[in-house]
């Protein structure tokens, strides 16, 4: 029986999938075209995979991240997060979590999902590792959201003091052609703005050299903790 399944499902609430269903875009045309909820807050999802995690396999996990409800996966990879992070001293049993995660993400498919879990994974795999497979997902990746893997992931580097990615990656989409997605502008804009937070000469060097071929969206992001009247002037120069 595959508990965080079954659990899941019984945490659905009809009210909430319309409200779910327009903050996640998925009518037509919009990113999350034709995503399905159940209504389950990500509160209620966490505590979920808190009471099921030991207990689910990979099996389990595949059956879940393949499900068509988008809490389903999200539960799925929450409960990813948790095998991984409990496996400190078991690196094949780490490596086995960051395989799966690497070959499910066409399953990936929104913001949250991404956000959620790719930095707790790839991010902490990665810290003392090549890093190669974050910048050709940011290049090469086949949908935006293996690109925003990318950039996101790098948010566990800036935590332990490493910056030299997140920019390095940042420039990927700067060279990408125009117009580039809102929410791909949003993430690297995040990402630099928190790495200011651990070095803000950096970032203000950063931008000098960069800012004027930045998307709008992702400068206003980057500069988001500078005093209102910088952050005036550097839109207005744009």
């Amino acid at each position: 029986m595959n508990v965080l399944l079954s659990e899941m499902v019984s945490k659905a609430d009809p009210a909430q999938v319309a409200g779910l269903s327009r903050f996640f875009k998925t009518g037509p045309g919009q990113y999350g075209q034709g995503d399905k909820f159940l209504g389950i807050k990500v509160p209620v999802t966490r505590q979920v995979v808190k009471s099921c995690w030991q207990n689910t396999d990979f099996d389990q996990l595949e059956e879940c991240i393949c499900n068509e409800y988008h809490e389903i996966r999200l539960a799925a990879l929450l409960t990813l997060v948790q095998i991984f992070t409990h496996a400190r001293k078991d690196a094949a049993l780490q490596q086995r979590c960051i395989d799966f995660y690497l070959s499910h993400t066409a399953y990936i498919n929104n913001w949250d999902l991404v956000d959620l879990s790719c930095y707790e994974l790839l991010g902490r795999w990665l810290l003392d590792k090549d890093k190669q497979i974050l910048y050709d997902l940011a290049r090469d990746g086949r949908t935006i959201w293996e690109q925003r893997i990318g950039i996101v992931s790098t948010m566990q580097f800036i935590r332990h003091g490493q910056l030299d990615d997140t920019y390095a990656i940042a420039d990927i989409f700067l060279d990408k052609p125009r117009p580039l997605h809102d929410l791909l502008q949003k993430a690297v804009g995040w990402l630099l703005r928190d790495a200011g937070k651990r070095d803000e000469d950096r970032l203000r060097r950063y931008l000098s050299l960069n800012g004027s071929r930045m998307p709008r969206t992702m400068l206003r992001y980057a500069i988001e903790k500078f005093p209102p009247e910088e952050r005036s002037a550097i839109l207005k120069a744009h």
